[in-house]
């Protein structure tokens, strides 16, 4: 069960080599957190990223998930909760994409499509409903503030953040009341291996300041935190603008 202050006592991350998450896991593992599962594609970056965990005294399970089978999901996801309660999801793999090639190549925009946003359908109604069945819990979805309005530097990535924001919104309204928290997490650029060798845009931000604002999220019982949290002014500024304004702006 949660502390007092809303921070787990069980994790599990699916997207078990996400920056973001392991950062996350680490900060939750220093309050409160002693069990985690790392879900994920079986590889050696997985098996270290468990190894690091349980160096910081958490026991530490991995689990082989893709997000791009979505017929496994309720099998291989039931098997965690089949072990005991989970305090805490966080939905946290992605796909970036390359913009050029995917609009050259539309194989390569579904796979981003079916990965952040199909993937992330599957996977999150069959964490929601183990955790409603629990009667408590905290489902947390990493979304993006690419998700707030289409660029065109990256409006299939975008897009599919989009569509799981939405996702998120109304599954946290469908859950209220039941005991269940849907957080969702909109952070900036962040730097991390998947934005290497991008343009670093205004506002860039760290794994482990978006740790520190999912755990302050967590205890706030926030529905939705951005990351920092002045992207939620520029955001709203952004996503009103005239259309032919917004195409002329170097973004």
């Amino acid at each position: 069960m949660k502390d007092a202050f809303g921070l787990p006592q069980s994790l599990l991350v699916l997207g078990g080599t996400s920056e973001i998450a392991l950062a996350t896991a680490r900060r939750l593992i220093a309050r409160r957190t002693r069990t985690v599962w790392l879900a994920g594609r079986p590889s050696p970056a997985l098996e270290e990223a468990a190894g690091q965990l349980r160096g910081l005294g958490a026991d530490v399970h991995t689990v082989a998930f893709d997000a791009l089978d979505p017929t496994s999901h309720e099998a291989v996801l039931g098997k965690v909760f089949a072990e005991g309660d989970i305090d805490m999801v966080l939905l946290a793999f992605g796909l970036l994409g390359d913009q050029a090639r995917d609009e050259r190549e539309p194989q390569a925009a579904v796979r981003v499509a079916q990965t952040n946003y199909t993937g992330a359908v599957s996977a999150g109604l069959v964490c929601a409903r183990a955790l409603q069945s629990q009667g408590h819990g905290s489902l947390v979805v990493m979304s993006s503030v690419a998700g707030e309005r289409a660029r065109r530097a990256n409006f299939i990535y975008g897009s599919s953040k989009a569509g799981l924001d939405a996702f998120a919104q109304g599954l946290g309204d469908a859950l209220h009341g039941t005991g269940v928290h849907v957080m969702i997490v909109r952070p900036g650029f962040v730097r991390t291996r998947m934005t290497a060798g991008l343009p670093e845009a205004p506002l860039a931000t760290t794994p482990e300041a978006v740790a520190t604002a999912v755990e302050l999220g967590l205890r706030r019982r926030s529905e939705t935190v951005w990351v920092p949290g002045a992207l939620r002014v520029v955001m709203s500024a952004l996503r009103h603008m005239p259309r032919g304004m917004f195409r002329r702006l170097p973004i």
